[in-house]
C-alpha cells in the first residue's frame, strides 16, 4: 500500500511532467522526504524502525525518479521500484525472524548473530548491499540508472538540477550509512563499556528452511537480475516509450552491471565513501544528531494541522450550514461562478473573434420571453408564480432548440418542463404561498446579481471552450455511424440506444434510484400498498370540506352550487371522478381528459416506435405517457390514478431496467458485443415491409422506467400528500392537538375508511 503513491506518480508522469507545478512538487517533496527519512533512520535503535524510516527515505527517492518525466527516469524509476521491493521485503522478513526467535529488535541488545546465524546473515548482507547500491546486485544496477537520469537532468537544467543531484548523492550516502547500521545492529557483536563483548543473543529455535526460503529467494533474485537485467528491461520498455529523452539526440540508457568508468560511477563511489565514513564515526554522529535542535516535529505538526483543520471546519460550518436551502444554493453557485471567472480572467486563452447575436428574429423574441421569465421568477411574490415563470424560461429554451434544428431536444425539454411544473405544484402544496425572506429587496437583488454573473461565466466558458477546440470532435462520426451501423435516421435516438447505450443505461438506473429516494422521503411504509377498492369510496368524499362554518357566505354558496351540479351529472366521464368532492371537480376538465387520454397514450407509443428514424424515442414517449397519467390524476384524484395504472410503480421501473439489461445480455450470448444492435426485416400483410432493430427493446425499457418514475412521483408527491392532508383535516375537526406531529400513510392507520 505504501507504493500506491509511487504508482500514481508513475502513471501520471507522462501527462503531467511538463506542467508548471509538477517538478517543484515531485522533486521538492521527494528530496525532503528522502533526506529526512534517512536522517531519522540513523537515530533508531529498533532495527525494524531503521528499515521503516529507510522505507520512507526510499519512497521519496522513488517519487523523485518516477516523476522526472524522461526516458531514462522512467526506466530507472520502475527498476528501482523492483529493486526496492526485493531487498526491503527480504529485510523485513529477516527482522520478523529475529524478533520471533530472540524476542527483541533492540540493536543495543542484539549481539553475535552474525556468527550463530550464518545463513540469515548472508541473506541479510546481500539484501543490505543491494539497498546500499553496491555491486554486483540489482540495487546497484537500478541506482546507476537513477544517478544517470539525475546527472542528465542536471546538465539540461543546471540550476535546480544540480541541487537535486547533490541532494540525491547526500541522501544516498545516508542510505549507505543506515544500511551498515542495520547490518551491524542486527548481526554485529556489541561490546560493554568496559570493552568486553556481549554474550551472543540466543535463538529460541534455529531458523529453518521454511523461514529462510522466502528471503533467500528474494536475495537470489537480487543477484540474478543484476547479472541478467534484460527481462526487466523488456518489461519496462513499453512504459519508457511514453516519454521523450532528456535532450534530443542523446543516447538512451539501459540496465547493465557495468557502464564503464563514467561520472555516474564516481557519484556512486562518493556516496559509498561518505556513507561508510558516517558509519565509522557513528557514535560522534549520533551525539551530533542529539545536539541538533528539531526544527520541525512531524507528530506535533500533524496534531497542530488537525487542530487547525477542526477550528476552520467549525468556523466554516457555522458560516455556511444555516439550514437554509436557498443559502446552500447561493454558496454553490457563487463558488462555481468565482472559480470559472477566475480561470477566465487570470489564464491565457483564445477569445472568439466573431459573435452572432441571432440568426432569425424569432430567436430574439424567445430570448425576450426567457429573460422576462427569469425576471418574473426573481420578483414573484408567491411560490406558484415563481414556478410558472421558471417554466416559461424552459419553454422558451425548448423553442430555441427547435429553431436550431434539434427537434428531439426541443420535444424532450418541452415534456420535461411540463412534468417538472406539475411536480413543483404538487410539492408546493405543503409550503406557504408567499416567499419569505428577512430582507426581500436585498435578497432579490443578490439573486439577480449572482444569476447574471453565473450566466455570463458559463457563457464565457462555453465560448472559450468551443473556440479552443483543436481536435476533430467525435460527434462528426455520429451521422454515418447512426445510419450505417445503427441503421437509423434519427442520430439522437440511435446515439442513446446504440452508440452510447451505456450512458443511457446508467441514466435510467439513476432515474430509478431517484424515484426510490423521493418515495422514501414521503412514504412511511410500503410505497406500493393498495388502498381501498373503488366501490368502497363514498361519492364526493375525497378532499371534501369538513367544516363549512369557517367559510364565507360566498364560498359556501359556491360549494352548494357545485354539489347540485354533481348530483345532476349522472354519467361518469372518469372511472373515479365521482370520488372527488364536488367543490374540487371540473366537469370540463374531466371531459377533456376523457377525450385526450387515449390519444396521448397512442401518441406516446408512436414516439416510442418511430424514434429510431423520426423525432421521439423511449424517453420522450415515456414523458408523454407520464403527462397523460398526470392528466388523469389532476382530473380524478388518486383513485383515478390507481384505476389508470393498477400495478406497482417500482415493478414497472424494475421490469424496464430488466428489459434494457436483457438486450445487452442477449447480444452477448449471441456471440456479439454487449448491447450490440441487430436488425430484423419484417414483411407485414397490411403495414408492409419494416426494419426492426433490437434497440427498440432497449427503448421500451427506457419507456417503462420513465413511466414508472412519473407514476412514483405522482403517488408520493400527489396521492400520499393528499391522504395526509385529509388526515390532518379530520384530526383538526376532532380537536386533536397533536394532529400536526407525525404523518402516517392511509395504509398504516386506515383512517380514510
Amino acid at each position: 500500500m505504501v507504493k500506491a503513491g509511487v504508482y500514481l506518480v508513475a502513471r501520471m508522469a507522462p501527462g503531467f511532467h511538463e506542467t508548471a507545478l509538477w517538478m517543484p512538487t515531485v522533486l521538492g517533496v521527494g528530496l525532503a522526504t528522502m533526506l529526512v527519512g534517512a536522517w531519522r533512520a540513523l537515530r533508531q535503535t529498533d532495527i525494524k524502525l531503521v528499515l521503516a524510516y529507510g522505507t520512507v527515505s526510499q519512497l521519496g527517492f522513488l517519487v523523485m525518479i518516477n516523476g522526472l518525466g524522461t526516458e531514462d527516469a522512467a526506466l530507472a524509476g520502475l527498476a528501482m521500484l523492483l529493486a526496492h521491493g526485493l531487498f526491503k521485503a527480504a529485510l523485513f522478513m529477516v527482522v520478523g525472524i529475529i524478533d520471533h526467535e530472540t524476542g527483541t529488535r533492540d540493536l543495543t541488545r542484539l549481539s553475535g548473530l552474525g556468527r550463530s546465524q550464518r545463513a540469515l546473515f548472508w541473506i541479510s548482507a546481500v539484501s543490505v548491499a543491494s539497498m546500499a547500491g553496491l555491486p554486483p546486485l540489482f540495487g546497484f544496477v537500478a541506482k546507476e540508472v537513477v544517478f544517470e537520469s539525475f546527472y542528465g537532468y542536471a546538465e539540461v537544467h543546471p540550476g535546480w538540477g544540480w541541487v537535486v543531484t547533490v541532494g540525491v548523492v547526500v541522501a544516498s550516502a545516508l542510505t549507505v550509512a543506515y544500511s551498515a547500521r542495520f547490518l551491524w545492529g542486527a548481526f554485529g557483536t556489541k561490546r560493554r563499556t568496559t570493552g568486553e563483548p556481549l554474550e551472543t543473543t540466543p535463538f529460541h529455535a534455529p531458523a529453518g528452511v521454511v523461514f529462510l526460503a522466502a528471503p533467500a529467494l528474494l536475495a537470489a533474485a537480487t543477484v540474478l537480475l543484476a547479472l541478467w537485467p534484460a527481462p526487466v528491461q523488456r518489461l519496462i520498455d513499453p512504459f519508457v516509450s511514453l516519454f521523450h529523452p532528456v535532450s534530443e539526440g542523446a543516447p538512451g540508457t539501459y540496465l547493465a552491471l557495468w557502464h564503464g568508468l563514467t561520472p555516474v560511477l564516481g557519484l556512486s563511489v562518493l556516496a559509498w565513501g561518505l556513507g561508510l565514513g558516517l558509519f565509522a564515526v557513528r557514535e560522534r554522529f549520533g551525539r551530533l544528531q542529539q545536539r541538533t535542535p528539531a526544527v520541525f516535529d512531524a507528530e506535533r505538526g500533524y496534531r497542530s494541522s488537525v487542530k487547525l483543520l477542526d477550528v476552520v471546519a467549525v468556523w466554516l460550518t457555522s458560516v455556511t450550514q444555516r439550514g437554509s436551502l436557498a443559502w446552500y444554493l447561493f454558496i454553490i453557485i457563487a463558488v462555481a461562478t468565482g472559480l470559472v471567472s477566475g480561470v477566465l480572467l487570470f489564464t491565457a486563452h483564445q477569445v472568439p473573434q466573431s459573435w452572432i447575436i441571432a440568426e432569425q428574429p424569432l430567436q430574439l423574441v424567445l430570448a425576450v420571453v426567457i429573460v422576462a421569465g427569469a425576471i418574473g421568477a426573481v420578483w414573484a411574490p408567491k411560490r406558484f408564480m415563481a414556478v410558472l415563470m421558471v417554466s416559461l424560461c424552459g419553454y422558451g429554451i425548448a423553442g430555441l432548440f427547435a429553431l436550431q434544428g434539434a427537434p428531439d431536444l426541443a420535444l424532450t425539454v418541452l415534456l420535461v418542463e411540463s412534468i417538472v411544473l406539475v411536480v413543483f405544484v404538487l410539492a408546493l402544496r405543503n409550503l406557504p404561498a408567499g416567499i419569505w425572506t428577512q430582507n426581500p429587496a436585498r435578497f432579490k437583488i443578490g439573486r439577480v446579481v449572482l444569476g447574471i454573473g453565473f450566466g455570463l461565466a458559463m457563457m464565457g466558458a462555453l465560448a472559450v471552450g468551443m473556440d479552443s477546440r483543436v481536435a476533430v470532435p467525435i460527434s462528426e462520426e455520429f451521422p454515418w455511424m447512426a445510419y450505417e451501423v445503427g441503421q437509423g435516421a434519427n442520430i439522437v435516438n440511435v446515439t442513446l440506444v446504440d452508440i452510447r447505450v451505456w450512458d443511457t443505461f446508467g441514466e435510467i438506473t439513476v432515474l430509478a434510484v431517484a424515484a426510490t429516494g423521493v418515495a422514501s422521503l414521503i412514504f412511511v411504509k410500503r410505497r406500493d400498498a393498495r388502498r381501498r377498492s373503488l366501490h368502497e369510496v363514498p361519492t364526493g368524499s375525497v378532499g371534501r370540506v369538513l367544516n363549512e362554518d369557517n367559510l364565507t357566505p360566498r364560498q359556501a354558496k359556491e360549494i352548494r352550487v357545485a354539489r347540485s351540479f354533481s348530483t345532476v351529472a349522472r354519467e361518469a366521464w372518469l372511472v373515479a371522478g365521482r370520488t372527488v368532492a364536488p367543490e374540487h371537480r371540473s366537469i370540463i376538465f374531466e371531459v377533456v381528459t376523457r377525450l385526450m387520454f387515449h390519444a396521448i397514450i397512442l401518441l406516446s407509443l408512436y414516439l416510442l416506435l418511430a424514434g429510431h428514424n423520426l423525432p421521439g424515442g423511449g424517453f420522450a414517449g415515456g414523458l408523454l405517457a407520464g403527462l397523460a397519467l398526470t392528466l388523469r390524476y389532476l382530473a380524478g384524484g388518486r383513485y383515478e390514478l390507481e384505476a389508470a395504472v393498477p400495478f406497482s410503480a417500482s415493478a414497472l421501473m424494475g421490469w424496464g431496467l430488466a428489459l434494457a439489461c436483457s438486450t445487452g445480455l442477449v447480444s452477448l450470448l449471441a456471440g456479439g458485443h454487449i448491447f450490440q444492435s441487430a436488425m430484423l426485416d419484417v414483411d407485414l400483410p397490411v403495414f408492409g415491409e419494416h426494419h426492426v432493430g433490437s434497440a427498440i427493446m432497449f427503448d421500451v425499457g427506457v419507456y417503462l422506467v420513465v413511466v414508472g418514475l412519473i407514476l412514483d412521483i405522482l403517488r408520493s408527491l400527489g396521492s400520499e400528500i393528499d391522504v395526509r392532508s385529509e388526515m390532518e383535516n379530520r384530526a383538526a375537526e376532532r380537536g386533536d392537538p397533536y394532529h400536526g406531529h407525525g404523518l402516517h400513510s392511509e395504509t398504516t392507520l386506515g383512517v380514510a375508511r
